[in-house]
């Protein structure tokens, strides 16, 4: 591993995997998942999803990657060569999620320029639903270009190539220690702004209201689950890669730890900030938040502009800064998908980094595409379910499997001690990463292939199964293909 292969401090790597899991999910999936799973009740699944799934996992995936210190795809052709085909098919996935998230960036830049004028006029939805997408859910309107949408995704994709093409510490390091304090920066006080509007509390009363009786509904239980790996980003290669980086000195459990605390303050006072802006609608319009409520694109893109368009001459300042929140999580985790791919194949094929990185963008920017159409919205919504109850949870019981019981979580209690300055781990820890998460996992991941099969539509799974194999086939070539860097077996 060279110096330019390497963080320049521990700082630098906090703050790049805080951006990495500070992303989206928190401002796109979370208040929602917040207030429609149990209010204040759901605090109790949300905690120990943490401690039995997100905690435990990071500290797997970051012995794995600090031990061995190689791309993802080396990483397990070294732990076993006969599994070099889930070394690429994990980051493969990262990469649709990657160019799932590059078209709700490239959405989310457009509404910061929407935002300064309030250009979506009285009707955000219309707006938003015909004069901006188009959307549709005929598959016929994959035709339909839209070039103001195709615009904002060569600007996300080149932002994504200026930054990433450079060695780590000169492009990921230096961005990540500008936009990851200055996100925390610009949500504090959009918080501190948003507690302020008059109504603020009756959002907050709707949001943390507990339903007890939700615990014993096994779907919670799965939001919360879900929640914690889509947050963090686990099971999709990503941080054992980038703990490949760091320096030998590195506690790695302590900044587990902090990572780990920082996203799950992020992501609640993000839904402090959503919830007391609805608060305020519901107080102006007499409308009940229940009603007002939505989620994904249809909270972001519909619902926010509603609020604006109430909110008098601070919506100029509070809505541009809103937007700009949620590019800057976005981009901040974006940055930091492509690197597994990326170093894999470097690593495979003795290939620059420059070249690769400029492949892949190309690639991935001409597959986003395609959400540059009218039914661009529609796939969206398809990639979603396909990401969340299929691929990352098949990947994370992947991840259990290869790291906990084919290389063995053994052989990582005295490494991971030894590196720590705080916890340490031992029996609880390898119970958890060798059998209470595989199953538990595996057991979401089944309930979740039932659901697509009885509920989804023949073109939805058309398009489900579409995706897995265009996945596969390219692991299989990347696995097959004989490399070319002389050091791959060593």
């Amino acid at each position: 591993m060279t110096n330019a292969n390497q963080w320049g401090s521990t700082l630098t790597f906090i703050l790049a995997m805080i951006g990495s899991a500070v992303g989206l999910g928190n401002i796109w999936r979370y208040p929602y998942v917040l207030y429609s799973s149990g209010g204040g009740a759901f605090f109790v699944p949300y905690i120990i999803a943490i401690l039995l799934m997100g905690i435990p996992i990071l500290f797997l995936e970051y012995g794995i990657g600090f031990k061995f210190k190689s791309s993802f795809a080396k990483t397990i052709t070294q732990i076993d060569s006969r599994w070099q085909f889930l070394g690429w098919f994990i980051p493969l996935c990262l990469l649709t999620v990657m160019i799932y998230y590059s078209s709700l960036l490239s959405f989310d830049g457009i509404y910061i320029f929407l935002s300064m004028f309030k250009a979506w006029g009285a009707d955000p939805n219309l707006f938003y639903s015909s004069t901006l997408t188009h959307s549709t859910t005929n598959l016929s309107g994959v035709l339909n270009f839209i070039p103001v949408v195709a615009i904002a995704l060569l600007i996300v994709w080149s932002l994504v190539w200026f930054i990433s093409h450079r060695d780590l510490e000169k492009g990921l390091g230096r961005v990540s220690k500008v936009l990851v304090p200055l996100l925390f920066v610009i949500m504090i006080l959009i918080v501190v702004f948003s507690v302020t509007l008059p109504g603020a509390s009756i959002g907050l009363a709707e949001l943390y209201a507990p339903d007890w009786s939700l615990l014993t509904d096994f779907n919670i239980w799965m939001l919360a689950f879900s929640q914690i790996i889509f947050s963090l980003n686990i099971g999709l290669s990503g941080t054992i890669t980038f703990a490949g980086y760091l320096k030998e000195d590195t506690d790695i459990i302590s900044n587990t730890l902090i990572i780990a605390l920082a996203n799950s303050f992020f992501e609640n006072i993000s839904a402090i900030a959503v919830f007391s802006i609805l608060g305020y609608m519901s107080l102006q319009t007499a409308t009940p938040v229940s009603d007002i409520v939505s989620q994904g694109t249809g909270l972001i893109f519909v619902v926010y502009p509603a609020v604006f368009n109430i909110l008098g001459q601070w919506a100029y300042v509070i809505g541009p800064l809103f937007f700009l929140t949620i590019f800057i999580a976005g981009l901040t985790s974006i940055l930091t998908m492509i690197e597994p791919l990326s170093f894999s194949i470097q690593n495979k094929f003795d290939i620059s980094r420059k070249r690769t990185v400029t492949a892949l963008c190309i690639i991935g920017g001409l597959m986003s595409m395609v959400y540059a159409t009218a039914f661009g919205g529609t796939l969206l919504e398809y990639v979603d379910a396909y990401i969340n109850q299929i691929a990352v949870l098949f990947c994370l019981i992947l991840e259990c499997i290869l790291f906990a019981w084919v290389y063995k979580a053994e052989n990582l209690v005295d490494y991971l001690n030894s590196k720590s300055r705080s916890i340490k781990v031992g029996k609880a820890w390898l119970f958890i990463v060798k059998y209470l998460l595989p199953v538990g996992i595996a057991i979401v991941w089944f309930g979740g292939m039932v659901e697509i099969v009885q509920d989804y539509s023949l073109e939805r799974l058309v398009i489900t199964l579409i995706c897995a194999v265009v996945v596969f086939a390219v692991c299989l070539f990347l696995t097959l293909k004989k490399p070319t860097n002389p050091n791959w077996d060593n």
